[in-house]
């Protein structure tokens, strides 16, 4: 078997990525983004790239990162989300931006990595995102024919990897890493722990390793909030608060009463 675990992200990334290539990035905000594998990314000095992300980070964090250094040339999203210098580079003419709606998005992914070069969707018929695209009808509905993405490179997220590449995510930050890893030519997976072949149950597999080229262990990643609310917390008064409790119970059981059902006695008193 194949190694495919490297001892960096630096290490993941040499020999594979170059000027102008294409790279299908996972996560969605900050949830889930191969947050190693970006600032190997920044650090190589590759450059011209278009970058296939539902977003580009936030300021200073995640793409947001090589979207500061000029790294990116064109983006295929559907959010400019939290970051501010995305928006600026977009009004300014200084980025290429492909809006792409959400679930066309992570479909054109899906179904690159599963060998589909087109497929047919009523999102965005009547709209910006249908022009200069084929239209068909089917069944006397509009479809727009949209082309799927196979890119050069795809940077994703996982939990856990056994050694032979076999992924498992973490709930939400599952989220569009599995259909980048899928689409593309290469895959290089950031994870948090990397386990023995046959640890990782056949049913707690989310993806397989076939689809799988490089591993790279990240073991304490930041995570960071992409965008946090507080607000100040008020002392609660726990007599008010059990009154307040039952009350909103009458209140529904009140509004949803069911008629009482007569039980037989079967002991005889």
């Amino acid at each position: 078997m194949a190694n495919k675990i490297f001892p960096s992200a630096d290490a993941a990334l040499k020999g594979i990525v170059a000027d102008g290539q294409t790279l299908a990035v996972g996560g969605f905000g900050l949830c889930g983004i191969p947050e190693a594998l970006i600032d190997a990314l920044h650090d190589s000095g590759v450059k011209d790239l278009t970058c296939i992300s539902n977003n580009a980070g936030v300021d200073g964090f995640g793409l947001g990162k090589l979207l500061e250094t000029r790294q990116i040339k064109k983006m295929v999203a559907s959010y400019v989300g939290e970051n501010k210098e995305f928006e600026r580079q977009y009004l300014a003419g200084e980025l290429e931006l492909e809006f792409t709606p959400q679930g066309t998005l992570a479909e054109k992914l899906r179904a690159g990595g599963a060998g589909i070069p087109a497929f047919f969707t009523k999102t965005g018929v009547g709209t910006q995102v249908a022009e200069g695209k084929e239209l068909r009808e089917f069944d006397g509905e509009t479809y727009v024919m949209e082309r799927s993405l196979v890119p050069d490179v795809a940077l994703v997220k996982a939990d856990v990897a056994d050694k032979s590449g076999n992924l498992r995510f973490r709930l939400t930050a599952r989220n569009f890493n599995p259909a980048a890893a899928m689409a593309g030519k290469v895959c290089i997976v950031e994870v948090e722990k990397i386990v023995e072949v046959g640890e990782l149950a056949p049913d707690d597999i989310h993806l397989p390793g076939v689809y799988v080229h490089r591993i790279v262990l990240n073991a304490t990643p930041e995570k960071r909030i992409e965008k946090r609310t507080v607000s100040a917390s008020a002392p609660v008064d726990p007599v008010a608060a059990k009154v307040e409790a039952q009350a909103a119970i009458a209140q529904a059981a009140a509004g949803s009463e069911v008629p009482a059902v007569p039980v037989k006695n079967t002991k005889g008193n």
